[in-house]
């Protein structure tokens, strides 16, 4: 008989029924379990209205909102990539229903696009990946909003915040396309579309009040009724009153290079530098309370490191000591830059602030709208290079004022809790490089290589459930990693072991040589021994004349990927963006060549494993 999951045995049903729901759910995959959390909150809507909320998380939301009472109620949807815009919606829902209103909240790839020409209240919260683009969740959304088939709004009432980072060009880029949209197809935009950067909290809250506002006018205030609660198949976690705000300090217990075939585990010793220096970090949870699961990510509460602090103090002729006041909290100039402004990354307003104070002419122009020459500024220069390349003085303040606060760096965990106990494993590709005349360093990676073992590192679990094994452990895997975007998949490949998943594991995995970059070589040898790895595909990219890299492999090995996914298996991709852009690609024209599809079948194709969850993507 089927284990009872927590979350079913916490619940009011007999014993008799909860063991029949246990044999019910067992061996279903994510999109099945969605699927029938969906239809049992809406027969519960059925057999009790409770018209004035529906907080549905995930991707179950679409399926359990209410059939009725569109005209009374706002509806927040949200497009989420690290969970940031996701926890904003969640506020703004919380918020609505605080005040008497009708709202429900659902994931943008859970929602109906059907129902769209209905709604007659909509926030839209969506962050922005890389360049502009949607993040994977709301990508059919955008995809119908944008094209053809989305259909004129005329009765819509409409507002959006935007979540994005302001070192990339396009800020913003979907949400901004996404507002003027909705306006385009006749909806009435109630408030200006909000932009947060970084420091999402200074224009998400009072973007959240004014959408309070405008909602108190649009909707009646709903008459009291119990809340319609969904409990979560996947308890939450013991541990949530650790937080961005509220890390905790772990200890550090290893923190050492790995060099490919060097890396022999928590004991191994220093050896050669590898392509990028990356580290090898062992951390302690005990005592936290933290829980995580394959997939998710560490986030990380760093400092500054002096390389990036102290060439700062020095090119504006700044005291570090010297006491500065901010909103009332007093610290000195050195602390505020190292712990509390970000350095290593540019931001558009910091940019335009020292364009107008140093009358750069030649930086004002790469601020103009449509300057393609801008992203290749802030992708290549820190704030140390700003002010060499276009010097002047700063008053504390204003420079103060003009940097962003600093933001936590999230790193995908590299283990997994049922091999590793009380402790989370990070692979670390440590920034470092010749530029400008100058050596520059990373932030984060930067103040992570420079903690030694029994040193603290405040951290915080940041979820990531769109980035999650099967739950039928006899399905199949296939997982592209290169570089540190294999972090994950030490992870997926450690749980699967641990618990005795029958479905078989193959990773595609690159770097620039195989002497140097082969990250956790030792660890994949005995794996595929053991029979924990069942197939190992590499990719070293300078180690012959012609550049080889992990798409190159899956399209050499088309009609076997292709074999895998049409009998179920899962595909997951970690990295760069544009590496998941090539690798995204290649596995379409696999689907295409091997699917006999065109372009669009096979567009609709990886769709739909999107949608089902079989093909995930963590890029960044």
């Amino acid at each position: 008989m089927s284990a009872v999951p927590p979350a079913l045995a916490a619940g009011p049903l007999p014993d008799d029924r909860k063991a029949l729901l246990a044999r019910v759910v067992d061996g279903l995959d994510s999109a099945s379990l969605w699927w029938l959390s969906g239809v049992t909150a809406g027969l519960a809507q059925a057999a009790h209205p409770a018209p004035h909320l529906a907080l549905l998380q995930g991707a179950a939301a679409g399926a359990a909102a209410p059939a009725t009472g569109t005209g009374e109620r706002a509806t927040v949807l949200y497009g989420s990539q690290t969970g940031n815009a996701k926890r904003a919606a969640e506020a703004l829902a919380a918020a609505l229903e605080g005040a008497g209103l009708a709202v429900r909240l659902v994931r943008t790839d859970a929602y109906a696009t059907r129902e769209l020409a209905a709604e007659r209240l909509l926030y839209l919260v969506i962050s922005t990946q890389g360049e502009g683009d949607p993040p994977d969740d709301a990508i059919g959304f955008s995809e119908f909003l944008l094209g053809r088939r989305a259909p004129r709004l005329p009765e819509l009432k409409f507002a959006v915040l935007g979540l994005g980072d302001s070192s990339y060009a396009d800020f913003c880029g979907i949400s901004r396309r996404l507002d003027a949209r909705l306006a385009e197809l006749g909806a009435i935009r109630l408030l200006p579309a909000g932009e947060a950067d970084l420091d999402i909290d200074t224009v998400a809250q009072p973007w959240r009040e004014q959408a309070l506002e405008q909602a108190r006018k649009v909707l009646k205030t709903a008459p009291a009724a119990p809340s319609a609660k969904v409990t979560p198949l996947r308890p939450a976690p013991a541990a949530q009153a650790v937080s961005p705000s509220a890390p905790f300090q772990a200890e550090v217990l290893a923190n050492q290079p790995i060099a490919g075939r060097d890396f022999k585990g928590p004991a191994f010793g220093r050896h050669g530098a590898p392509d990028k220096q990356v580290r090898h970090i062992e951390l302690s949870l005990e005592g936290s309370g933290l829980s995580y699961e394959p997939g998710d990510a560490l986030g990380i509460v760093h400092r500054n490191p002096d390389a990036l602090v102290e060439p700062l103090l020095a090119a504006l002729k700044l005291d570090g000591d010297a006491a500065h006041h901010v909103d009332g909290t007093q610290r000195s100039v050195r602390e505020w830059l190292a712990g509390h402004r970000e350095l290593s990354k540019l931001s558009r307003p910091f940019l335009a602030a020292h364009a107008r104070l140093a009358g750069a002419r030649e930086l004002e122009d790469l601020l103009a709208p449509g300057n393609a020459d801008l992203s290749a500024l802030l992708s290549s220069h820190q704030v140390i290079d700003v002010l060499r390349r276009w010097p002047v003085d700063w008053n504390v303040g204003e420079l103060l004022a003009a940097l962003r606060p600093l933001a936590p760096r999230l790193y995908s965990i590299a283990s997994s809790r049922k091999r590793v106990g009380e402790e989370v494993h990070l692979t670390v590709d440590v920034l470092g490089y010749h530029a400008h005349g100058h050596a520059h360093s990373g932030s984060a990676s930067g103040f992570l290589a420079g903690l030694a073992e029994g040193d603290r590192a405040p951290v915080y679990i940041e979820a990531n459930d769109r980035f999650r094994l099967p739950a039928d452990g006899a399905r199949d895997i296939l997982m592209v990693g290169p570089g540190t975007g294999v972090a994950p998949f030490r992870a997926f490949v450690q749980e699967r072991a641990e618990t005795g998943a029958s479905g078989r594991n193959w990773l595609f995995f690159g770097a620039q040589h195989f002497n140097s970059g082969f990250l956790y070589q030792s660890e994949w040898q005995d794996a595929l021994k053991r029979g924990e790895l069942d197939r190992l595909d590499l990719a070293f990219s300078r180690d012959q004349a012609d550049k080889l890299y992990v798409q190159h492999r899956l399209r050499e090995r088309g009609r076997e990927v292709f074999d895998w996914l049409q009998s179920g298996a899962h595909f997951y991709v970690c990295g760069s963006i544009a590496m998941g852009k090539d690798v995204h690609a290649a596995l379409s024209d696999i689907v295409a060549e091997h699917g006999a599809l065109d372009a669009d079948a096979a567009h609709d194709y990886l769709t739909t494993l999107q949608t089902e969850g079989r093909y995930a993507r963590d890029v960044y």
